[in-house]
Parts: C-alpha cells; structure tokens; sequence
C-alpha cells in the first residue's frame, strides 16, 4: 500500500508539472501573437507579468526551456554547478561542463551608454540603445573601442562618437534590467528587450556549442551557436583580443 501511494503522488507530481510546461508554452506563444513591432522584441523575452507568472510556477530552467523550446532551440543543455565554482581555474570548469574547451566558457555582460543623451534612456532602437548585453569568452579581452566603432557605422556616421561611451553597468542595473543576479545573467527570458550583441569569436569555436549563465549563480545553459543566432538575433561583432 505504501508503495502505491508513493507511486500515486509521483504520477500526479509529474502531471502537474507537466500542465506547468505547457500552460508556459502557451503564454509564451500568446506573446509572440501579440502586436509587438519587431519579431525580436515578441521572442527574446518574457513581459514583467508574464516573467513573474512563471517564475512563480516553475524553476528558471524549466522556465528558460520553455522558452527555448517555443522558438525552435532543440540543442541545449542546463547543468548546475558546485558553489565554489567562479574560484576554480578554466580548466576545472571545463571539466564540470563537460565543455569543448575553455575557449567554449562564455558569459553575458550589460553595458550601458554613458554618453547617450537624455531622449536615449532605454532599448527600443537597438541600434542606439542606451543598453547592450555582450556574450564574451572568459579567454578574452573585451574591447569596448570596437563596439563603439560598430554602433557608429551601423547608424551611417550619424551619431557622434562622443555620443557613445559603453561601459560595464552596475550590478544592480544588471540585475534589475534582465532579472538575473552577477554570474547568472543570460539573454534568454530577460525582463527587458535588451539587444544582445555576440563576439564574432564564439561564432568561430569548433564545434559550434557554448556554454553561458543560466539565470541562476549555479545553472549553466549550454546551447548550438547557430540555433542561438536564429533565436536571439544578436549582432555578431569582432568585440574581443586574446
């Protein structure tokens, strides 16, 4: 009898977790049927009502798998890490991920325009938007000159490069734009649109899968470039020197 019931709470566990997947699949297909002008914008990430609902149902990475799923990213992997992670070499790291190669350990940061004027305050024009996340290998340098560059010739000149100064936004920024803490942060299922821009370096790894944070300081999202591109629509930019 005892064994019966056992079964029986682990039967109706799994089926109430799964009515939680879809009732997420659902919304998150609602959102992308929804008036939102740019593609981008409706599949990239949740609205603040919507990430709270279901971060009050589910786990972050049932949520993110959600997400993923919806939009046609079959290749990913989560995997939670041990606390002492962040002070162990690359090469454990690796280890723990089972990760092609350190080269293949990646991670999100938020960059905020110091220098855009007063009107340019959030991300509706991401091509001058006053935040940028950019995915960036652990064994690189991040080279804000280039983005500078970037966004000057992808607005023709038309903008002066005074006007563009990308520096690391604070922690709290960070956290209250994308709703993820420091090491956690990811540009999937973000609070905000923000747009993303991908160091053309990652896209060049063989083989062609990443790891990056996870939306939480111990999960882990490993995910195929090229499915990523699709989803995220990042800018690719050469952001980076050894």
């Amino acid at each position: 009898m005892a064994n019966s019931a056992v079964d029986q709470t682990l039967m109706e566990t799994l089926a109430e977790l799964e009515r939680i997947q879809t009732r997420i699949l659902h919304r998150i297909s609602d959102l992308e049927r929804s008036e939102l002008p740019h593609h981008f914008t409706q599949s990239l990430s949740l609205s603040p009502t919507e990430a709270r609902l279901s971060a009050a149902d589910v786990t972050t990475e049932a949520r993110l798998s959600a997400i993923l799923c919806a939009n046609g990213v079959r290749d990913f992997a989560f995997k939670r890490v041990p606390s002492g992670y962040y002070s162990w070499p690359l090469e454990a790291r690796r280890d723990a991920l089972s990760a092609a190669s350190i080269h293949h350990l990646c991670k999100s940061i938020v960059l905020v325009n110091t220098q855009a004027p007063s009107n340019v305050n959030d991300c509706s024009n991401r091509n001058y938007s006053k935040y940028y996340v950019v995915v960036v290998q652990y064994t690189a340098r991040f080279n804000a000159e280039t983005v500078k560059n970037f966004l000057y010739n992808l607005n023709d000149g038309k903008i002066a490069k005074k006007k563009i100064n990308m520096r690391l936004a604070p922690e709290e920024t960070s956290a209250m734009l994308t709703g993820y803490e420091h090491n956690g942060v990811t540009c999937i299922g973000m609070k905000t649109d923000i747009p993303v821009i991908l160091d053309e370096a990652i896209v060049k790894l063989e083989p062609d899968f990443f790891w990056l944070g996870g939306g939480e300081i111990d999960l882990k999202l490993g995910i195929r470039t090229s499915q990523f591109i699709d989803f995220v629509r990042p800018f690719v930019v050469n952001c980076s020197s050894s």
